[in-house]
């Protein structure tokens, strides 16, 4: 019998029951993980009992074996939809919805599955760094369903950026200022970019490399950085609308009407217009970054800006984002967060450690209630 990903019978754990979405890079690398867990404490902690992307799904209520291969063969997959994630959840214990999509269909039920009592994590930039009106949605049925919505990977991959702004303010202070690079890939092309070969071929690397979204275009034209953004500056207390960061697209316009299949070939626009900006950048003796700002008030920027080559957003390697947090204890000097901003490993953990913090806040809550006395009150 082959091993499952769910927990050990008779464990004493309090298991959540997980229903993954998306089975592509993040996806793979999310059960891949969940995999390499079966038979220890954590693989008791949690049970992937769905997994789907857009052509199939995958459920099996006592947990899906380990081995995805496995899967494949024993279990024919059936058409997907995602209307069978409800069911399929149902039993004792948390439900999580791990979103490892780049849907709008998807995001559009976050609201819903939430209200229904469904935990949400989700690394898609679509559920809170899109309109206001969704973001509004997302925290009143997180409320009226008593639940959580895990978005550590949407921003940073996983590193705890939300988290520590969420703490500052949980601790009175205000964020007066962000400041940062915030997107993995365009980290990755700016470190690697010299000025001499092509900017396009270094584009072509980071899409085989999965840094970019699917869709390169989402990175250089701004939009990837001005959903995160919209998220950071959200979560520090100003609710902007999603037209007020200014962005400025590296895109032109005639490389944005491309179709995705002809798009290869349209990269090659961009190479000039890079060169000069590298080469004016070089003979001022700085370094171009790919930056967004939060100001006080909500004021909010994304855009390339040349850097002195000992600035605080100039920093890092690799896919690294650093970013520069200002608020009332951090007033004069920032706080910096700097680690991997995009790789679907890092993504993949981010995503997890969400899950396994909602389920070990369900596992003390039902022991706590299963301690208590019934006829204890408060007051």
């Amino acid at each position: 019998m082959s091993a499952r990903i769910a927990p050990l019978r008779g464990s004493g754990t309090r298991q959540a029951r997980v229903a993954l979405l998306g089975t592509g890079v993040v996806g793979s690398a999310v059960w891949a993980r969940l995999a390499s867990w079966s038979g220890t404490p954590l693989g008791e902690r949690l049970s992937l009992v769905h997994a789907a992307n857009s052509r199939f799904a995958i459920s099996n209520r006592d947990g899906i074996p380990a081995d995805t291969r496995e899967v494949l063969m024993r279990n024919p997959p059936h058409a997907s939809s995602l209307d069978a994630v409800e069911g399929v959840l149902g039993g004792r214990g948390a439900r999580i919805v791990i979103d490892a999509t780049a849907s709008e269909a998807v995001a559009e039920r976050h609201a819903h599955w939430l209200a229904k009592g469904i935990h949400v994590v989700t690394a898609c930039k679509l559920g809170q760094g899109t309109t206001l009106a969704r973001w509004h949605a997302i925290q009143a049925a997180r409320i009226a369903g008593g639940t959580e919505y895990g978005d550590s990977a949407t921003v940073g991959a996983g590193l705890p950026l939300l988290r520590s702004l969420r703490a500052l303010q949980a601790g009175g202070d205000r964020i007066h200022a962000i400041a940062g690079v915030l997107s993995g890939s365009m980290a990755w092309l700016f470190n690697q970019y010299d000025g001499l070969r092509s900017f396009s071929g270094f584009v072509r690397q980071a899409c085989e490399a999965g840094y970019t979204e699917p869709d390169p275009r989402d990175d250089l034209s701004g939009e990837d950085v001005r959903r995160k953004l919209l998220i950071l500056a959200r979560a520090s207390g100003y609710p902007l609308e999603t037209d007020a960061v200014q962005v400025e697209s590296l895109v032109p316009p005639e490389l944005a009407a491309l179709s995705p299949a002809a798009l290869d070939d349209g990269l090659t626009q961009l190479d000039g217009p890079l060169r000069e900006r590298y080469a004016a950048a070089y003979r001022n003796g700085e370094k171009l970054r790919f930056v967004a700002r939060l100001q006080a008030g909500g004021l909010a920027t994304v855009g390339l800006e040349s850097l002195p080559a000992d600035h605080p957003l100039v920093g890092g390697a690799g896919t690294d984002n650093r970013v520069a947090i200002w608020s009332d204890r951090y007033r004069d000097r920032p706080l910096v967060i700097q680690g991997p901003g995009a790789g679907a490993d890092v993504t993949a953990a981010g995503l997890l450690d969400d899950a396994l913090a909602i389920q070990s806040a369900d596992a003390a809550w039902t022991q706590s209630a299963a301690t208590r006395p019934k006829n204890a009150s408060i007051g």
